[in-house]
């Protein structure tokens, strides 16, 4: 085996070493607790979605779904419902509960996330979802709804595809999934730890996403090649507080 020099990945593995942030986190040092989510933007359009305790989506047998788990890159020109939305949506980042615990308000969801921090905002690319126009959503988990951040945006899946270096399949997909994460509501309990923590729990996001597409006709393929400032932008974020840290594309299954 080659000898690999000191790069980005070891400074971060270093740097992220408990022993190497001794000083206590702004929580212990009583400083406000970040919100369990960012706000609505004022004046955008919010459309309500089918809440979680009345969707109804197909059974579908755990291990089979495990078994059955692969990328899908070619999807058919189908839109997806908005209850499959809702499913998808309540699968990877659901609300299920809120809380108090360990000195912080928390948010119970249908993932898991180191001391319930969960720093994702989920935006979308939306090229097929009936009654949507096409264009750049984000879901307010809180809420269980969607909020219109630029539509309608006709060119939105060769925008898309572009910023995931061009890879032609982003273009075919319904919806592409884009997990944002918000750096501080981390920090705030683990220093610099939280940054390992992001991209476990995209991991984990990701995963129930291509397991819950299963039982609703659908293929995911987790996409981590993007442009990542450039990506960021198009979305409205400065790319360092709120950066993009994992993306999937959903589709139809070509039957």
């Amino acid at each position: 085996m080659s000898d690999i020099k000191d790069n980005a990945g070891r400074v971060f593995m270093r740097a992220t070493y408990y022993e190497n942030s001794p000083e206590p986190s702004d929580q212990e040092q009583g400083l406000p607790q970040p919100p369990l989510e960012r706000p609505a933007d004022e004046g955008k359009k919010i459309i309500p979605l089918t809440k979680a305790d009345v969707l109804k989506v197909p059974a579908t047998d755990l291990r089979k779904a495990i078994e059955e788990r692969h990328s899908v890159r070619a999807y058919a020109d189908e839109p997806l419902s908005p209850d499959e939305l809702s499913w998808l949506l309540w699968a990877t980042q659901g609300v299920r509960k809120t809380g108090f615990a360990m000195g912080a308000h928390r948010t119970y969801r249908s993932v898991p996330s180191a001391g319930a921090r969960h720093p994702f905002e989920t935006y979308m690319a939306i090229r097929a979802v009936k009654s949507l126009p096409p264009g750049i959503y984000r879901f307010l988990a809180l809420e269980h709804a969607l909020q219109e951040v630029d539509a309608p945006r006709p060119d939105i899946a060769s925008e898309i595809a572009a910023l995931c270096k061009k890879q032609q399949f982003v273009e075919q997909a319904a919806v592409t999934f884009i997990w944002m994460a918000d750096e501080y509501r981390g920090f705030w309990r683990y220093k610099a730890r939280a940054y390992r923590g992001i991209f476990q729990d995209a991991g984990h996001a990701g995963q129930n996403l291509y397991l819950a597409a299963s039982n609703i006709g659908c293929g995911v393929c987790g996409i981590g090649a993007f442009d990542d400032l450039p990506l960021a932008r198009w979305l409205g974020a400065d790319g360092a507080s709120l950066f993009p840290a994992y993306a999937a594309t959903v589709g139809k299954l070509k039957r």
